[in-house]
């Protein structure tokens, strides 16, 4: 009697606790959301990662060796085309300058001076040729001695000696002052290569030197960035880059700014894939940049591709992929059923697909569930 009690309480502890078991565990386990399909327009988008770049980075150096005397900006500052940006030391240049200057001006006074001279000389020419042709017909005549005559031909001589002399001051003088503006010329040129401007207007990205530094020509100073160069270099898998073209529109996400989007457009596909990565550059520009920007920050770029029109449509979570095929866990008749799908495109959450019926009961799979294979019974 005590034994038929205790099987008896036995088999109830286990109907209870089957009976828990499969209200509580199992049909929780196999109870799964469904979705169906819907119709309809989706456009297609191409998924890529990248940083920000820039077509062109003017890389500010000196044009000569020498110290830097004075930074005109800094980084993280807007500069204009033309704005002057750094002064080198010049050394003992512009006191050289001035003194050349000195010389144009002394060698120009010299001209002047000469020409005056010369003004003079021609005048007494005048009045010594007068002289001159009055005592050569008084001693034809016999008015004048020959003596009288010789003085006024040497006097006339004389003079014409010493005008050829102040030309030919006069040419040297003037050989003096273009050699002198050459020298100011040339020390002009040599001079503005201690002073550096801003090629473009644009930003400045880096400051890779301080006051007071000695540089080469080749050492770098700043560099800076033209807002219109400004854009992604994506990175996307060969395989997903043959629909994108150039001109095509975009998104781009940056990461330091996550919960924001912004517009942009491919500009550049090159032409040469990375033979490790098998990935394609893709360059995508900024509609309108973000202020304030971070070369290099890493950004992810979503590329509108093409639309495809009135076809069906799945959430990307319901998309599954067994022995290398795609596709959806239907229900049929309280079972599941494996129903390979071909996928036409995919974007961010939704995929499209050619073969799959609009009524079609799609269970969502999720891992707190049971798994699920070829007739299992769902709920």
């Amino acid at each position: 009697m005590n034994n038929s009690i205790k099987y008896t309480l036995i088999a109830l502890a286990l109907l209870v606790g089957g009976t828990i078991f499969y209200n509580k565990v199992y049909i929780p386990k196999s109870t799964y959301e469904k979705v169906t399909p819907q119709k309809g327009d989706m456009q297609l988008q191409t998924f890529g990662i990248g940083n920000v770049g820039a077509k062109e980075i003017y890389n500010i150096t000196a044009l000569t060796a020498s110290k830097i005397k004075a930074l005109h900006t800094d980084e993280g500052q807007w500069v204009k085309k033309g704005q002057l940006l750094v002064e080198m030391d010049a050394v003992d240049l512009p006191q050289l300058l001035k003194e050349a200057k000195i010389s144009v001006q002394k060698a120009q006074l010299e001209v002047r001076a000469a020409r005056k001279d010369l003004d003079a000389l021609y005048a007494q020419r005048d009045l010594a040729l007068v002289t001159y042709n009055r005592y050569k017909k008084l001693k034809i005549q016999s008015f004048a001695s020959q003596s009288e005559y010789d003085k006024a031909k040497a006097d006339l001589d004389a003079i014409k000696a010493q005008i050829a002399a102040t030309k030919a001051h006069i040419d040297s003088a003037l050989q003096e002052v273009k050699r002198a503006q050459t020298t100011v010329k040339a020390l002009e040129v040599k001079l503005s290569r201690y002073k550096i401007y801003s090629p473009v207007d644009g930003y400045v990205i880096a400051k890779e030197a301080e006051v007071a530094r000695s540089v080469v020509p080749t050492q770098s100073i700043f560099k800076i960035v033209n807002l219109h160069d400004v854009w992604i270099r994506a990175y996307i898998d060969e395989r997903m880059s043959g629909d994108i073209k150039v001109g095509q529109d975009a998104h781009i996400r940056l990461r330091s700014q996550s919960g924001k989007t912004c517009k942009g457009v491919v500009k550049r596909i090159v032409a040469q894939s990375d033979a490790v990565t098998q990935e394609r550059e893709v360059d995508v520009a900024f509609e309108k940049l973000p202020i304030p920007f971070y070369i290099n920050e890493q950004a992810e770029v979503l590329i509108n591709t093409k639309t495809l029109k009135s076809i069906v449509k799945i959430p990307t979570n319901v998309l599954v992929y067994k022995d290398d095929k795609s596709g959806v866990w239907i229900v049929k008749n309280g079972k599941a059923h494996f129903q390979e799908v071909i996928v036409l495109g995919i974007n961010d959450k939704t995929a499209a697909l050619k073969n799959l019926a609009v009524n079609a009961g799609i269970i969502v799979p999720a891992k707190n569930k049971k798994p699920l294979y070829e007739g299992a019974r769902v709920h």
